[in-house]
């Protein structure tokens, strides 16, 4: 039995912004550049992988992040058991892709912690400690980036309108937890 430990123990809220953890959400790596992984991707995941920098692609099921032009990270948009980290898709996708040489499937879910934003004020609080111009980001469902919000690297991911996820390894997400909620009870 898995014992799943999640480093941050509470969800926050301020004037216009909601915060919190999603956990346990799978979360995948893959690499590949031949057109039989494409394919074998498109077929196992019932998805398109997003070849344009920063985009995203999801189904109804999982969401695709743009992370490399032979980089993305797939992860589950419903919450796993915490009981449990076998997960149906990596297995089909380990045998299709990596064990058939076309690519790589990595299991990431325990080193990147989830952190879900939502409200009026997500792109103000990003402002106070990321180098990253938000103002065409924010307009752009699906969009996606790589950069650093208080010294640490995250990955960010516009849901809708006013709902953000930001994906950090789970070592600095306490740090980052502090750090976010220290502005936020600022704004």
């Amino acid at each position: 039995m898995l014992n799943y430990t999640s480093s941050i123990k509470e969800n926050k809220n301020y004037a216009d912004l909601v915060i919190n953890e999603i956990s346990p959400i799978m979360k995948l790596n893959l690499r590949g550049k031949k057109k039989e992984f494409f394919s074998t991707v498109e077929k196992t995941l019932n998805i398109i992988l997003p070849t344009e920098p920063n985009t995203s692609s999801s189904s109804e099921k999982l969401t695709a992040i743009w992370l490399s032009p032979d980089e993305w990270m797939i992860f589950s948009n419903n919450i796993a058991e915490k009981n449990n980290n076998n997960y149906e898709i990596e297995e089909i996708l380990y045998n299709n892709i990596s064990k058939k040489s076309l690519g790589s499937v990595v299991n990431i879910t325990d080193q990147l912690v989830m952190i879900n934003f939502n409200g009026a004020k997500i792109f103000e609080l990003f402002s106070f400690g990321s180098p990253f111009n938000f103002s065409k980001f924010k307009e752009k469902k699906g969009s996606a980036t790589q950069t650093i919000l208080n010294h640490t690297d995250v990955v960010i991911h516009h849901k809708n309108n006013n709902n953000v996820n930001l994906f950090v390894r789970k070592s600095f997400s306490v740090h980052l937890w502090s750090w976010i909620n220290d502005c936020a009870s600022r704004l």
